[in-house]
């Protein structure tokens, strides 16, 4: 007799939804969603009512420069040209070795975090590509356990840097899922816009996808966003296009920001926003009142544009903080775009969500409005919380995290034990008291 289920997942809870439902897997797929109570399965795993989301997305984060932050030196200054500076110093000591090692801790520390696609950054500017070949042999030795993209990086841009462009093809050739061009760091306005369409070439050559680490700046003539979305519609590349940071844009004039906003949407590229990093390196020029350091997040949401919100560096030259929790860069979103109402917290999650899986052209990531449907991949996570809010709030890892009906990931709860003590002697507690943050 064929037993119906692979296993069945007993008691979860939808967002937004008081009562428990189960659901039924088989070859890594859901194939039954709803009160299964009593059906055969090979194993059981009673959730207890746990909040039940699809995975996190991380649409751009630098696996080649994670966990250097201090090695050889610190960024002082905390500005993106001092970070440039350190990590063109550190990029010549690379070795196969020591990048397998950093960003395999990097993605132990995301798999931990319920990250199960992500799409990384890697600066090509080494003309041996030492990184990127040790992160393609990740992408492979990974693809059990998490979904990733490549996207190949010339930090020292295209124009300023003649042979990033022959490495960009390189890169395409070896396997690399995409392109980026960095067009505010070129010399001229010019070289700016010949670097993008010289990206837009590669990319619509290859069928490969394009993610532009543009206007990351606060200068508000900084105005390459108008020129990747312009190019996305000219070549036909449209969603495959993602504009990360787009800084520049919370210094636009509204009446020329508002005709930006219209040709984004037009073209169908995504935004990815990276609060975590801009929130400290932008502003750095500003005299008070500082800016946010973020984009216009908000404005481009609710005008249609799909929105991702990235973790970007981990303890790099660039940013010396960060865990690898995309709730991390969720929370400073809430704050920066002005986005604390209680559907602004739930669109906030789906752009850890949904917008990155969009940004990333992830095809079968399922969970259609936060809903479990049958012929979805059974990947998911499950949480100690009642709702998108209180995981804003709390920023807590998933208790558990499946991958394709296999249990990938476990965390434990963190717990405070309050000591009671009575009378004067501190040093003696008489009573406990456990709470849970």
């Amino acid at each position: 007799m064929t037993i119906p289920f692979d296993l069945l997942v007993s008691g979860v809870r939808l967002p937004g939804s008081e009562s428990l439902t189960d659901l039924g897997i088989k070859g890594g797929k859901i194939t039954a969603v709803g009160k299964l109570a009593g059906a055969a399965a090979n194993k059981v795993f009673h959730a207890q009512g746990r909040l039940l989301l699809p995975p996190f997305v991380e649409s751009h984060v630098h696996l080649d420069t994670t966990l250097t932050a201090g090695d050889p030196v610190w960024n002082e200054s905390g500005t993106l040209a001092e970070g440039i500076s350190v990590w063109t110093s550190r990029k010549k000591q690379l070795n196969r070795e020591d990048v397998l090692a950093r960003a395999e801790r990097t993605l132990e520390l995301f798999t931990g975090y319920g990250v199960l696609h992500l799409r990384a950054m890697v600066d090509i500017g080494d003309p041996k590509l030492t990184a990127l070949h040790a992160v393609l042999e990740l992408k492979e030795k990974y693809r059990d356990r998490m979904s990733m993209q490549v996207i190949a990086f010339p930090q020292d841009g295209l124009i300023a840097c003649p042979e990033n462009e022959a490495r960009l093809e390189e890169a395409l050739r070896l396997g690399a899922d995409g392109v980026s061009a960095v067009p505010h760091l070129e010399q001229t306005r010019e070289d700016g816009v010949l670097s993008l369409r010289k990206a837009f070439a590669l990319a619509e050559r290859y069928s490969a996808y394009l993610h532009v680490f543009c206007d990351e700046t606060d200068d508000e003539a900084s105005r390459y966003l108008e020129v990747c979305a312009a190019l996305a519609i000219e070549t036909g590349l449209g969603a495959k296009v993602t504009a990360a940071h787009a800084n520049a844009a919370a210094y636009y004039n509204e009446p020329y920001f508002q005709k930006v906003l219209g040709l984004v949407k037009q073209s169908g590229l995504s935004i990815v926003a990276c609060p975590l990093i801009n929130s400290v390196m932008q502003g750095r020029y500003d005299a008070s009142p500082k800016g946010r350091g973020i984009t216009r997040i908000q404005d481009f949401h609710r005008a249609g544009v799909n929105v991702a919100l990235a973790h970007d560096d981990i303890r790099t030259p660039f940013y010396p903080l960060g865990t690898g929790n995309p709730l991390d860069a969720a929370h400073m979103a809430a704050h920066l775009a002005h986005m604390c109402g209680r559907r602004e917290l739930n669109d906030i999650a789906g752009m850890i969500t949904y917008g990155g899986a969009k940004a990333m052209g992830i095809v079968g990531y399922g969970f259609e409005q936060g809903v479990p449907r049958v012929g979805d991949p059974a990947s998911f996570l499950l949480f100690d919380a009642a709702d998108a809010a209180e995981l804003i709030r709390t920023r807590s890892a998933p208790r558990y995290v499946f991958r394709l009906g296999l249990l990938a990931a476990e965390t434990a709860p963190a717990m405070t034990k309050l000591l009671h003590a009575e009378g004067s002697d501190m040093a003696l507690p008489s009573r406990e008291t456990e709470v849970r943050l």
